[in-house]
This record gives C-alpha cells, structure tokens and sequence, in this order.
C-alpha cells in the first residue's frame, strides 16, 4: 500500500495548481465525479462535464484537461460539454484528480472553469451489505432494522463497475453474531431469529480467477477477498394499536382518548380525525414520536357529525393502521334523553292495555243469571185445560218451546265461562 503522505501532497499541489488564478466571471459551472471505490487492477470512471450559467455568454468549443497521475489512463472522450476518462491503478491509496476547461483555440488562456474529484482504489473486493424484511411476498428495506419473527434477507451487493469479477468465483462465510455460521455460493442469505436485540453480522468474500500472468505468461490462480460488517437491530413488530374512550361527545366539549400500542419504541405515531376513514400515507397527518407504550389524546369539535380517527404506528421496521369512529352530538341534546322518552311512552301504553283489560274482566263478573219459573197455582190448571187440545196446537208449542229453549241455552253458554248456576229447579 502507498504511504498516505505521498497521496495528501500530490492532493496538495492540484489545490495549489488550481487556485494560481481564479476566472474572471462566475459564468461557468463544472462538475466531476467518479464511481469508486475500485479494486487494484480494475477500471474507474471519471465524468467532468461544463455548464454555462449566463445564456448570454457566447457558444465556444471548450477543452478539458486532465490531471491525474500516478494513475494510468485507458481510455479518453471529449464532447463540447462533456468529457470521461478510464483511469486504472496498481496500487491502493487515495488518488487526486483535477480538469480544468479552456477554449479549445486557447490553451494559455485563463481557465473558465476547474475542479477536483478524489478516487479511493483498494486492494480488496468493493461492495456493501444490505438487509431486507419479507412482507407480503415483497422485499421491504429498512436500513439496519428488522422485526423478529419475521424472515430478513442479508444479501452482499459487489461493486464491480468495470467488470473486472466476471469470470470470477465468490465464496461467501457469514457469521450472524450468535453462534450462528453459514456458507454459501449465492451472495444472499436468509435470517429468521425470535430474540429482539442488536446482532452485528460479518461477511468473508472470496473471489477466485484465472489469468495469464504478465511475467511467464502462464495461466495462473488469482484471489481476492473482502470483509464486511453490517448492523442488524432486531425489534418487537407493531401488533396492536388500542383505542381506549368513548364513541360519542358533544360539540365544544373536550374528548380525551387513550392509545395503547403493542410494540418495541420508538414508535412513530401519526393520527388525524376527519369525516371518513382513510388510510394515512405522507406527513398529511399529526405526527410524534414517543418512547413509550401509551400516547394521551384530546380534541375538542366545533360541529356536529360523524367522524372518524385515523391512526398509523410505526417503528422502523412494521407498519400498522386502525380507525375508532366517533359521534359528535349538538350542544344540550344526549340520546339518553330519548331512551328515556321512548321508556315513558311503552310505559304508559302498557299500563293503559292493562287497566282496559282489568275492567273488562270486572264487569263480567258483576252479571247474574235469572231464570224465569211459573210457581202460581194457575199454571196447573192451564196445564189441564190444554191436554184436551189438538194434536196440531201441542206440535206447534213444543216447536217453539224447542226454539226458545235453543235461544236461551245459546245465551246461557256465553255466561258458563265465568259462572254456573247455585241451584237447579225441575217443573
């Protein structure tokens, strides 16, 4: 590795090249960047690309020039505002470099613009961890979080611009940071732990190729390796949210509701109350964050109606949302009024049925039945004085006895429901 002393002073001398004279307008903007990290041997980019910031500033060719040594150049393009080197190094460290833009037909000409770029090359393989939560068949990332009992995926990701691991084979060691190892030939890996608490994952990657040697020129076996750490903070998913209060207030009257949440803190609670439920996405809501289980809410409505409270918690690695309706009634009216009126009414209509069907009863009862006999002593004799009448006279009063009887029985059934006769008499 080149000593770092060398590289801070060639860094050194770009600044000072540069700053010898400033342009005389701020008319220019020029920007450059780079796509390092890159390991020895392999290729990086370096983009440098011109911008006029006074349209009133005439249309010229431009050129770029480029610094940047000890590095070796691969390859070059030039455009009018535009130009990209391929730069390559043998050796790691931190390598300066520097463009500065002239008109194309003047080269002693004052810059009108410059600017500096560093690229870092290493002699190990470039890359980064990544971890993931499974949701919904869908790979969620969450920086270094994830909730247990649930599946993350840990996956390396090589940072390979040129190219220069296609021919490669990749060996990858993973150690979770609980006793558990595993190897594997894919640069992923699946982690499913039901312990809440932060583990630090280390990844060994090892890369194997053949080239012909630049000496012998014989095929020979070349390797690189990289080390990788990455944080993993297991937490308790979101499970439950809990509102605790009442359903129904009054207008201008103070409503307080109690949330109780059933997950690992900090939690990032978000609410907002308006006419209908909707699912809370974006900042369009009442936004804390609180450490604890337990959030206290109030509010106070100004009309009349019904609403709906939304609420979204979140803690870095699960999402829920739940709803609590509310019903705001006008000032000076409760429903228990009209419980209490609607009790009133089937109570009088019950005592109103009750008491007719409590005289109707009595008054039947208060009826006597009399029966009309003939005890006088006349009644005998006309008895006798009839026998020696005809047959047709006699036909005739017993058909109408028998009708009179009929009548009488028909209108004595309807009092044998409620009394019988005390005493029967026989003529």
């Amino acid at each position: 590795m080149a000593p770092a002393a060398p590289s801070m002073l060639r860094l050194t001398c770009v600044v000072l090249l540069l700053g010898r004279a400033a342009p005389a307008a701020e008319e220019y903007g020029l920007e450059i960047t780079n796509n390092g990290p890159i390991t020895t041997g392999a290729q990086a980019t370096v983009h440098a690309s011109l911008s006029v910031k006074n349209d009133s500033v005439a249309s010229n060719l431009y050129h770029f020039n480029w610094i940047y040594a000890p590095l070796i150049l691969i390859e070059k393009s030039e455009q009018r505002f535009n130009s990209v080197i391929n730069v390559t190094g043998e050796f790691s460290g931190t390598f300066p470099i520097s463009v500065w833009v002239t008109h194309r037909n003047c080269w002693l000409c004052r810059p009108v613009a410059r600017n500096v770029t560093v690229l870092q090359i290493t002699e190990f393989i470039t890359g980064n961890l990544t971890i993931a939560q499974i949701e919904d068949s869908r790979f969620i990332t969450r920086g270094s979080s994830s909730s247990t009992g649930t599946v993350t995926r840990i996956s390396f990701c090589l940072h390979d611009p040129s190219h220069y691991f296609k021919s490669a084979s990749f060996v990858y060691n993973w150690d979770f940071g609980d006793g558990v190892y595993q190897i594997t030939k894919e640069p992923f890996v699946y982690y499913n732990c039901s312990t809440m608490g932060n583990r630090t994952v280390h990844l060994k990657v090892i890369a194997e190729w053949e080239q012909i040697g630049s000496i012998i020129h014989e095929r020979e076996t070349v390797q690189k390796t990289g080390d990788f750490t990455t944080a993993l903070e297991l937490l308790d998913a979101v499970k439950s949210i809990n509102v605790v209060g009442s359903r129904e207030t009054h207008v201008m009257e103070n409503l307080s509701l109690s949330l109780h949440i059933n997950g690992t803190p900090p939690l990032a609670l978000c609410w907002l109350i308006k006419s209908e439920c909707i699912p809370l996405e974006g900042e369009k809501c009442h936004l804390v964050v609180i450490n604890g289980s337990c959030y206290n809410l109030s509010h106070t409505f100004s009309d009349a109606g019904q609403y709906c409270l939304s609420v979204r918690v979140e803690n870095g690695v699960t999402m829920l949302q739940t709803y609590h309706e509310i019903k705001v009634w006008p000032t000076g009216i409760h429903p228990a009024f009209f419980v209490l009126l609607c009790i009133t009414l089937v109570s009088v209509m019950l005592g109103l049925v009750l008491y007719t069907t409590f005289r109707s009863n009595t008054q039947q009862k208060d009826l006597v039945e009399v029966a009309d006999f003939d005890f006088s002593p006349l009644s005998d004799k006309n008895l006798s004085s009839h026998t020696e009448s005809g047959c047709g006279q006699i036909c005739c009063r017993l058909c109408f006895l028998r009708s009179s009887q009929e009548a009488a029985r028909e209108s004595h059934e309807l009092l044998h429901s409620f009394y019988k006769p005390v005493k029967t008499y026989t003529v």
